[in-house]
């Protein structure tokens, strides 16, 4: 009786090699094996099919193409405040004042307590400081007389020098009262010095004697010391900058009453409800009244930049 043969055909799938620079794919076919099974005596054959040549491939090197993108230069508008939070958290802007000498009027302002301290929330912070330098900005640009004032130690230098090199108004020694209400008086004052400062260039003063000389030379100086830094107001202040309202208080308490802008730094324990443009921070903090004060004297520099190059068209239009 004559024996079934199964024919069974194995055969390996087609392997595609593909070349990342040519793209070029070459088909490669292994040996197939044919296997003849024989159910009675399972004999196994073997039979080799003819292999495929294919050509040797050389090592091709990769090569990466890069797809170069056409970087445009984008203007982006310039931001006056370049402080982050990170900045004013590690300057110490957050800590506020002992919690039983807060006022409650700032509670909006604060994100909570820690260790008996009140901890300000420092994004209502970099918040308040924006709308601060924007209102600076604008009222420089619309030519408003604007003063700084601070007269605690950690900011006298600072902000003394940030008046000078922007060459705006400022109060460092003491707040002179009556200088929004009673302006008249305190012009008389502005007016003795800036004459006094006038005859002493001139030589005017020569013709008096020595001892004469040296009291003019004492009076320019205690005149200097008071008001030397407002010396070049000619009328009431419109715009005045507090750092720190509690210690200013004379100052923003005149400012309210004649309806002059208040912007403030302002601490746990201030009324913020007399100030326009709150910052809330740590007014006691040197590296923070730094930041701060640098951030001012931006805005005002940008306001008063646009309004020089603004004055020639308005010149002509006239």
């Amino acid at each position: 009786m004559a024996t079934k043969a199964k024919t069974v055909v194995k055969t390996t799938p087609k392997k595609e090699v593909k070349k990342s620079a040519t793209k070029k794919t070459v088909s490669v076919k292994k040996t197939a094996e044919i296997v003849v099974e024989n159910t009675s005596n399972s004999v196994i054959k073997k039979v080799a099919v003819k292999k495929v040549a294919v050509p040797k491939v050389e090592k091709i090197e990769e090569v990466k193409i890069d797809t170069v993108k056409e970087e445009k230069e984008v203007k982006e508008p310039k931001r006056i405040v370049t402080s982050t939070i990170e900045e004013l958290f590690e300057a110490g802007a957050h800590f506020g004042h002992v919690v039983k000498k807060w006022n409650p009027k700032m509670k909006k302002y604060l994100w909570g307590a820690k260790n008996g301290i009140h901890i300000f929330d420092l994004e209502k912070t970099i918040a308040g400081l924006d709308e601060a330098c924007k209102a600076l900005t604008k009222a420089a640009l619309e030519g408003k007389r604007i003063v700084l004032v601070g007269t605690k130690r950690q900011a006298k230098q600072i902000l003394e020098e940030e008046a000078k090199r922007i060459s705006v108004p400022y109060i460092t020694q003491r707040w002179m009262g009556g200088l929004i209400t009673n302006w008249k008086q305190v012009k008389l004052t502005l007016d003795r010095l800036n004459s006094l400062k006038l005859k002493r260039e001139q030589g005017q003063l020569k013709k008096f004697t020595k001892r004469e000389q040296v009291l003019f030379d004492k009076e320019i100086a205690r005149l200097e010391r008071v008001v030397g830094g407002i010396a070049t107001l000619k009328d009431a202040p419109e715009v005045v900058v507090a750092i720190d309202t509690h210690k200013e208080k004379l100052s923003v308490k005149e400012a309210k009453t004649r309806g002059a802008m208040v912007i403030g730094l302002v601490d746990s324990n201030a009324n913020p409800d007399l100030v326009d443009f709150v910052v809330p921070m740590n007014d006691d903090s040197a590296k923070a009244l730094e930041i701060v004060i640098a951030a001012f004297g931006k805005a005002l520099e940008v306001g008063l930049k646009e309004r020089k190059d603004l004055t020639p068209v308005i010149k002509a239009t006239k």
